[in-house]
């Protein structure tokens, strides 16, 4: 059985983005990854998009999504919400996370590149916790 996973940001264009491709590359075929924002900005930002192509993952094919887009696929095993404090709702899942990742949106590539791997960590470290056996990448 796949476990169905949720990330929230702001803007759904850095953090959930970047965590939703993670989940896909680590989680392989036992997970279904989605991300949303609580005000999404449209886009996926272009320095995200760059990131994850150094790891071989293609963010340009992921959008910018509302969280009104994603509730059709709850419930969620796991909602995880990343700086939307108070504008992150409420959605079906058996367990919610919060974690504390500073957006990267105006930072220079290395410190970019530095919450990407942050980001890596966190979902991994979700993932084992959630018991699936993760792909190295």
């Amino acid at each position: 059985m796949k476990k169905k996973l949720l990330f929230v940001c702001i803007e759904n264009s850095n953090r959930s983005q970047m965590s939703q491709a993670f989940a896909i590359m680590l989680g392989g075929n036992k997970v279904e990854a989605y991300s949303a924002g609580s005000k999404p900005s449209g886009i996926v930002n272009p320095k995200a998009i760059a990131a994850m192509q150094e790891l071989g993952y293609d963010l340009s094919k992921h959008d910018s999504k509302s969280l009104q887009e994603v509730e059709q696929f709850a419930p969620f095993d796991a909602v995880v919400t990343m700086g939307c404090g108070d504008a992150c709702p409420w959605m079906p899942a058996k367990k919610f996370i919060d974690w504390q990742i500073p957006d990267p949106k105006h930072m220079e590539p290395k410190e970019f590149n530095t919450v990407r791997d942050f980001i890596k960590d966190k979902v991994k470290q979700l993932l084992v916790d959630l018991e699936l056996n993760i792909l190295e990448g």
